[in-house]
């Protein structure tokens, strides 16, 4: 489930965190949904304990986890993550829109694009 890059200059924790995101966002871990344990996620991993405990903390402090004492880490509602992101999202989504304009790109190009990127979500 999760697959990091120890070669990267993104720092472990970082990539833990943005890969839980990631899966958070595309529903495979749903709310509720209990993490693994800080010591078995590090073994699975390879990685220290205090870098996996650090992305947990993190992540609770977003609100994207919250924890239960003796019970574990389990995935927060997100919803208002969720809509943050996509307002966001479609801020710089329409700047992109004004710069391709600007660059005279035209309306069905833009439309294709977007068509393009999500049809290829519902191939996968």
């Amino acid at each position: 489930m999760f697959i990091l890059d120890l070669k990267s200059r993104v720092p472990i924790y970082e990539q833990l965190k943005n890969k839980t995101l990631e899966l958070i966002m595309a529903g495979v871990l749903e709310q509720d949904s209990q993490l693994p344990s800080v010591r078995s996620l590090a073994r699975d991993l390879g990685v220290n304990p205090n870098t996996i405990q650090n992305a947990y903390q993190d992540m609770e402090k977003e609100g994207i986890i919250y924890s239960v004492a003796g019970k574990g880490s389990f995935v927060n509602d997100i919803s208002a993550l969720k809509q943050k992101e996509t307002e966001t999202a479609m801020e710089a989504l329409e700047q992109l829109c004004r710069q391709l304009k600007s660059c005279n790109a035209t309306k069905q190009q833009v439309i294709a694009c977007v068509e393009k990127i999500f049809s290829e979500e519902e191939q996968v």
